[in-house]
C-alpha cells in the first residue's frame, strides 16, 4: 500500500478540485488502497516549499510552484511563474520522470490535471465533469457577468466561498474527500459547510460594503487597501461589480503570514488589456497569470506593500489613459 501527500494551493477552489481529481486518478490507476494525507501550501516571501512539507512516500504538487527536491513524485501547475528561479525551470525540463506537467494555458489547473490523467494515463473521470467545469469557470474568471461571481448563487459559488474563507485543515480536507464522490450540491448540503456559508456570506455583504468604502477607481484602475481590516480572504470579483468601468484593481491586504497586493483585470471590460500582469508582478517577487497576479511580502512589509501597489496602479492608470 502506498502513501501520497498531496500539496496543494491552500484556501483556493482550483487548489482544493485539483486535489480531488489527482486523488481520485492515484486512487483508480496507481493504488486503490493509498493513504492520502493532505497540506496546503500558501504564497509567502522567500522560500515556499520545505523539505519537511513532503511525506515518506510519493508526492505530489497540485497548483502551486515547482519544487526541485528530489522527494517530489508528481507535480501539475498552470501558472505563468510556475518558477522560483532559472534552475528550478532547468531542473524541471531535464526530469525525464514523465509525471511532471506544466501548461499555462489552461485557466485551470483542476481542468489540465483532468486532461493529462485522460490523454496520458487513459483514466476518464466523467461523474468530475460538473467539479472540472465549475474550477475553470471560477480560477479563469469565466463568469457571463460579475453578478455570477458576487451575488454567489450557484452551488460551486457557494462553495468557493467557503473554501477561501477558512482555515480548519481537517475541515478543507473533508471537502476534498467528498468532491471526489459527491456533486457541488450534495457538498454544500452537508450542515457544517451550510452552517459556514451562512455565517460567511453574511461576512461577504460586509466586505462588499467594506471594499464599497475604501475603493476608488481612477483612469480605469481600481485601488483600495482592506489591510485594517483582516480581509486577505475576499471575492476578488467584488470590485468590478462596484466600478463596472474599470479595466485593472490593485489591492493591498494583510493576514498574520503576510502582507499582500493583488493585481486583477476586469474580465467584463471592453477595454484592452495592456500588460501581463505575471511578469508585472514578478518584478517585485510575485507572479501568476497574465491576467491576475500577486505579491506576497512579510507580515511587516505593509509599507512596502503599499508602495509597490502604488508604483503598478500608476503604471496601470498612465497606460489605460494612453489606450484611451
Amino acid at each position: 500500500m502506498k502513501k501520497l501527500r498531496v500539496l496543494y494551493h491552500d484556501n483556493c477552489f482550483d487548489g482544493v478540485s485539483s486535489a480531488a481529481v489527482f486523488s481520485r486518478f492515484y486512487k483508480g490507476r496507481i493504488d486503490p488502497e493509498a493513504t492520502i494525507e493532505y497540506e496546503g501550501l500558501a504564497h509567502k516571501a522567500g522560500q515556499l516549499i520545505g523539505e519537511d512539507q513532503f511525506g515518506d512516500g510519493d508526492n505530489v504538487i497540485v497548483d502551486f510552484k515547482y519544487s526541485a527536491s528530489d522527494r517530489l513524485t508528481w507535480w501539475f501547475d498552470h501558472h505563468e511563474s510556475a518558477f522560483l528561479s532559472p534552475q528550478d525551470e532547468a531542473h524541471f525540463r531535464q526530469d525525464k520522470s514523465g509525471l511532471k506537467f506544466h501548461d499555462p494555458g489552461y485557466k485551470s489547473c483542476t481542468k489540465f490535471i483532468a486532461h493529462i490523467t485522460e490523454k496520458v494515463f487513459s483514466v476518464k473521470m466523467p461523474d468530475l465533469e460538473e467539479l472540472i467545469y465549475w474550477a475553470d469557470i471560477i480560477d479563469g474568471a469565466q463568469f457571463a457577468d460579475a453578478q455570477t461571481a458576487v451575488e454567489l448563487e450557484a452551488p460551486a459559488m457557494k462553495l468557493m466561498l467557503v473554501i477561501e474563507a477558512s482555515h480548519q485543515r481537517e475541515f478543507i480536507h473533508k471537502i476534498i474527500q467528498d468532491l471526489q464522490h459527491k456533486t457541488l450540491g450534495q457538498v454544500m448540503d452537508d450542515p457544517d459547510v451550510r452552517s459556514r456559508f451562512d455565517v460567511l456570506y453574511a461576512k461577504h455583504k460586509e466586505t462588499i460594503d467594506i471594499i464599497r468604502k475604501a475603493a476608488t477607481c481612477s483612469r480605469g484602475v481600481i485601488e483600495f487597501d482592506v489591510s485594517a481590516y483582516g480581509l486577505e480572504g475576499y471575492n476578488k470579483f467584488i470590485p468590478y461589480y462596484l466600478f463596472p468601468e474599470s479595466v485593472y484593481c490593485v489591492g493591498v491586504s494583510q493576514s498574520p503570514s503576510r502582507a499582500k497586493v493583488s493585481v486583477g483585470t476586469n474580465p467584463w471590460s471592453t477595454r484592452p488589456r495592456q500588460h501581463n500582469l505575471a511578469k508585472l508582478c514578478e518584478k517585485y517577487g510575485g507572479g501568476g497569470h497574465s491576467v491576475v497576479a500577486a505579491i506576497s511580502f512579510k507580515p511587516d512589509g505593509i509599507a512596502t506593500a503599499r508602495a509597490a501597489a502604488r508604483e503598478i496602479a500608476d503604471l496601470l492608470q498612465n497606460d489605460t489613459k494612453a489606450s484611451q
